[in-house]
């Protein structure tokens, strides 16, 4: 078994974070849990929100990645993969998204929250047709 051994100790905490704005989709907000710093890049964490009052306009899209895992910790969203149809997550609910899936973000609550880890941190997104 090969471990990924470039890491570094780091703990995030809620009442220090901040959430910002600045991410892939405008009607989320992110909490940085700084895993991507830990692991120089190799992993990244981070918790999204919904913005209150704002919806998605549901596109179709992929990522460049090698692992992508969210975990609903508070409301629901729905997702629509290809070849899976649409989902709907709650609180507790996790899914393991494989590389390159198109997939779109089609509704959520305003109390939305999740996790997504994801490798690497930074990567790649593209639109796609729908399937």
């Amino acid at each position: 078994m090969t471990l990924f051994k470039n890491q570094a100790f780091t703990i995030a905490h809620a009442d220090d974070g901040r959430f910002e704005g600045a991410g892939l989709r405008p009607f989320f907000e992110y909490r940085d849990l700084g895993i991507k710093d830990a692991t120089k890049g190799g992993y990244g964490a981070h918790v999204i929100r919904a913005v209150p009052g704002m919806e998605s306009p549901g596109t179709w899209h992929s990522h460049e990645l090698d692992f992508q895992m969210v975990y609903v910790t508070q409301g629901w969203v729905v997702f629509e993969y290809e070849g899976q149809g649409e989902h709907l997550l709650r609180a507790g609910s996790c899914v393991l998204q494989p590389p390159g899936i198109k997939h779109r973000e089609l509704r959520h609550s305003d109390d939305m929250e999740l996790i997504e880890i994801i490798s690497p941190a930074d990567f790649a997104t593209q639109e796609e047709d729908a399937p």
